[in-house]
Order: structure tokens, then C-alpha cells, then sequence
């Protein structure tokens, strides 16, 4: 709101700079010679338009706050509801971080795979291969038996039928919302040791 008061206040004394300006030179002007309007003219709309910009630009910073606003309400309503995402993302907690998984037809080969928080594979497995939802729990430890640190990690499902083509595959999640990042923006959903956006949820619980 400052810098927009700052603009209108240097527009003002340049416009009133201009019509001094001016009235100087048409009260100098040469009667048989008069000045051609056209120049001034178009300074003026030149004025009229940076003006609109200004208050346009103003009105458009008043609705960005506003919308901050109304996220910042929309993510403390979260709090304490349980919620679906379907990222693929989970958190690990205690050792153990839990997924639903649906492979949409039978598979010949099929395959688990989670990554870090920095996409780095900390484990790949067998998934399994009849058609429908599966659960998988996993208990936080690499392939060769390493404990992992608490948070946010994805699973990823690839699947292929005998003929070779791929089978769609989709991953769920849910947890609690117990804390809201407000100092984000927008607003992250704190589920466990992993942070989502208002975007990543499918559904909501009490």
C-alpha cells in the first residue's frame, strides 16, 4: 500500500508539474501562431492510463491478500480431520509408513518402489499381482536392512500384463492433520512427519 501511495504521489507532482508547464506556454503562445493541441493531448491520456495501472495494480494486491487470507481459513479447518492423498506420498513414523495400492487388472510382473523426500530409491520390492486394492506397510528399512530417518517418502507401483503392456496403477495414503505451516504459502497440512499442500487432498474424515 506504501509503494502504491509513493507512485500516486510522484504522478501527482509530475501531472502538476505538466500543467503548469502549460498553462505557462499557452498563456506565452503567439495568437497567429497557436500551439498544436495534439501533443498535451496525448501526455494527458498518458497520465489518465498510468493512473488506472496504479489502481489496478493496487486492487490486484488487495485480492492476492485476500486469498491468502481465505487459504490460511480454509487449512485451520483441516486440523485433527483425517485426509486421502493420492501423491503416493506417506509418512514414515516409528517404523512403519502404510499405502493403499490399486492395480487396475492382473499383473505378470509388478514392482514397489520408494523414494526420499530428495528422489533418492531407498527400496524396491514385489508388489502383488491380482487385480483390485492392496495394502502395504513398510517397516522404514532399506534393502539391506538400514533403518531409515522419520518422514515423508513415496511409493511408486509399475506393473506390466504377459503381453508386456503396462497395467494403470494408483496409491493412496491417509493421514491426520496435526499441524498447519503458516508460514508457507499457501498453507502446508501437517500430517505426521510430511507436509502437503491443500491440493494433495482426495477426501476428508472426522
Amino acid at each position: 500500500m506504501t509503494t502504491t501511495n509513493n507512485a500516486m504521489s510522484q504522478l501527482s507532482g509530475n501531472f502538476n508539474t505538466f500543467l503548469t508547464l502549460l498553462t505557462t506556454q499557452l498563456k506565452n503562445q503567439d495568437p497567429t501562431s497557436p500551439m498544436d493541441s495534439n501533443a498535451f493531448t496525448q501526455q494527458l491520456v498518458m497520465y489518465s492510463q498510468v493512473e488506472q495501472q496504479i489502481q489496478s495494480n493496487d486492487n490486484l494486491k488487495t485480492l492476492i491478500a485476500q486469498g491468502a487470507s481465505n487459504a490460511a481459513t480454509m487449512a485451520t479447518s483441516y486440523l485433527g480431520k483425517r485426509v486421502s492423498i493420492l501423491n503416493g506420498q506417506a509418512s514414515l513414523s516409528g517404523g512403519a509408513a502404510n499405502w493403499t495400492y490399486n492395480m487396475s487388472g492382473a499383473a505378470a510382473a509388478s514392482t514397489l518402489t520408494i523414494t526420499d523426500a530428495n528422489g533418492r530409491i531407498v527400496y524396491t520390492g514385489d508388489a502383488e499381482k491380482t487385480a483390485g486394492n492392496h495394502q502395504f506397510t513398510w517397516d522404514g528399512k532399506d534393502n539391506v536392512g538400514n533403518a531409515l530417518a522419520d518422514g515423508s517418502y513415496k511409493l511408486t507401483v509399475t506393473a506390466h500384463d504377459a503381453a508386456g503392456n503396462a497395467v494403470e496403477t494408483a496409491v493412496a495414503s491417509a493421514g491426520v492433520v496435526s499441524q498447519i505451516d503458516m508460514t508457507a504459502s499457501p498453507p502446508k497440512l501437517i500430517l505426521g512427519n510430511m507436509q502437503i499442500d491443500l491440493g494433495d487432498v482426495a477426501a476428508i474424515a472426522n
